[in-house]
């Protein structure tokens, strides 16, 4: 019997083309109303996963379960539950964006369904107008817009963010939040991380074909490293003295010192002070995610070595 919170089950899936081997093993589950983030390296296994989840090819072993219905090219009953994106909509180039979201809207969906996603995605000032004079950002939004409009349980949204502006993309946030708190499932995958980190529960992080950490934000959040970030009167110059007195730098444009049990902020004065460096400003905060992300995969490198 299917686990009630799951929404989405994908276990032990194995994939090749010809010899090259690009998901192996890969493992995770999806829970009911949760928003997911799926990040890794280009070329990691990102869009090959979603595919699979939404039965566009055959894979060589493993099982795939939607709400406890099995999904393979052959098998498509659970995509009635579900909205996606991949990669880049698919827009027919003479139809309106109405047109576009009538023809895929399911049999019977109210005008007042199909409107209401065109409010929420601000498309209203040219819905109506054929879609090969949409920007890439219509486009994108228009491509959203499709994934969402039957209302599905489960969304899957490859690299949503593109071709967004900011307003767009806080707009999109909202939607996606709101959605989720209604009991929407979101799987994201996104290079955007400064994006992403504002919307997921949970992470799954893929690299080179595997799965190599799968938690909560909130899990990743309290093991994130602590800094400090340093506004200096020369910062290249700080980076330099810290990293020769054995401190540890996040990898960032700022002065971001590694928080250790030992670090004391009187000795980073001191140090700084005797090469004439002032400091203008000193803030407590967690490495964001790009950052714990390059940890992780940092560190599933010297696992492999």
């Amino acid at each position: 019997m299917a686990d009630t919170d799951t929404i989405l089950q994908v276990e032990h899936l194995n994939k090749s083309f010809g010899s090259k081997k690009v998901l192996q093993d890969v493992s995770f589950t999806v829970q009911r109303g949760h928003i997911v983030g799926l990040v890794g390296p280009n070329g990691a296994g990102k869009s090959t996963i979603m595919k699979a989840i939404l039965g566009l090819f055959n894979y060589s072993s493993g099982h795939i379960s939607i709400d406890g219905e099995a999904v393979s090219p052959t098998s498509h009953k659970a995509m009635d539950k579900v909205g996606a994106l991949i990669e880049y909509p698919g827009i027919y180039p003479f139809l309106t964006g109405y047109q576009h979201l009538k023809l895929f809207s399911k049999d019977g969906t109210p005008k007042a369904q199909i409107m209401d996603i065109v409010d929420k995605m601000k498309m209203g000032g040219y819905i109506n107008r054929k879609a090969k004079t949409y920007s890439l950002g219509m486009k994108q939004k228009l491509g959203i817009a499709l994934a969402l409009v039957n209302r599905p349980d489960l969304v899957i949204l490859d690299e949503p963010m593109n071709g967004l502006d900011p307003q767009a993309n806080k707009d999109l946030r909202t939607i996606i939040l709101d959605l989720a708190k209604q009991g929407t499932t979101f799987l994201i995958s996104s290079h955007i991380l400064s994006e992403l980190e504002k919307l997921v529960d949970d992470l799954v992080v893929i690299d080179k074909g595997q799965i190599v950490y799968q938690e909560s934000m909130a899990a990743l959040e309290n093991g994130s490293a602590k800094l400090l970030i340093l506004k200096t009167s020369n910062d290249s110059k700080a980076k330099d003295i810290l990293t020769q007195n054995g401190y540890e730098l996040s990898q960032s444009d700022q002065v971001a010192v590694v928080e250790k049990a030992d670090t004391k902020m009187p000795d980073i004065i001191k140090l700084l002070s005797a090469s004439d460096i002032d400091i203008d400003d000193v803030q407590h905060v967690h490495s964001d995610l790009e950052t714990s992300l390059l940890k992780l995969l940092q560190n599933d490198k010297v696992k492999e070595s």
